[in-house]
């Protein structure tokens, strides 16, 4: 369902603490919405609520939610197919558990309240196999086909479900990346083109367009094709 105009809405993000979630916590509250910020370092949390003395944020929530944002997310690369469990279990568990730890702790704020909306960030990395991000890209894919499919069920409450798939930010997360990111944009970028999104309730989110077009009319190719050719995105 869109925003309303002028309506203030009850956001939780979780992940709020840099990158995308501070930005969007910012944006939101700017608009004059109520923001509830999760996040395992809640240092910057406190400094955000204290420039916006007058909105309501960090809060475990206000009795309802009206968009629930999961935005944590980490990143791990496998270098030359050196697989290790224990990676690929914390990217799981992080990205992809918690989405599902969250919407379940989430449930009671959501219940019967048709209008409200979840959303998760994915990537465009799910959309098609990309060097070194074995671990990063099934995390991803996981949490955009859950997300679809939990659609499905939600649709029928009155519940819009949004997966967002940006292609490169700019974040703490990314400043660790030791390759050449295309067309990467600001955090404060991609908050704009989220929110954006959400209040359009669009049900898929993704943005660089100029990226993640690509990357879509890719995943239209041949596995064989596509792996040749993404390859030579990333370098290894």
């Amino acid at each position: 369902m869109k925003w309303k105009a002028n309506a203030s809405r009850t956001i939780w993000i979780i992940g709020a603490s840099s990158g995308i979630g501070l930005a969007l916590s910012e944006q939101l509250l700017k608009q004059g919405h109520k923001v509830a910020m999760s996040a395992r370092r809640t240092g910057k949390l406190g400094g955000l609520a204290g420039e916006y003395p007058d909105q309501e944020c960090i809060a475990p929530c206000f009795g309802h939610i009206d968009t629930l944002i999961f935005n944590a997310g980490i990143c791990e690369y496998i270098d030359d197919g050196d697989v290790k469990a224990s990676v690929v279990e914390k990217v799981i568990n992080t990205n992809f558990i918690g989405l599902a730890n969250v919407i379940e702790a989430a449930k009671p704020l959501l219940k019967d309240h048709s209008g409200a909306q979840i959303a998760a960030v994915s990537s465009s990395a799910a959309f098609l196999p990309l060097p070194r991000a074995e671990a990063y890209g099934a995390s991803k894919a996981a949490v955009s086909y859950f997300m679809h499919t939990l659609r499905l069920a939600m649709q029928k409450k009155g519940i819009s479900v949004n997966v967002i798939c940006p292609g490169f930010v700019k974040t703490p997360l990314t400043d660790q990346n030791d390759f050449d990111m295309p067309c990467l944009i600001s955090a404060e970028e991609a908050a704009e083109q989220i929110i954006a999104g959400l209040q359009r309730d669009k049900r898929e989110i993704h943005f660089p367009h100029r990226f993640t077009r690509i990357l879509k009319l890719l995943s239209a190719l041949p596995l064989s094709l596509q792996q040749r050719l993404t390859g030579s995105l990333v370098k290894a």
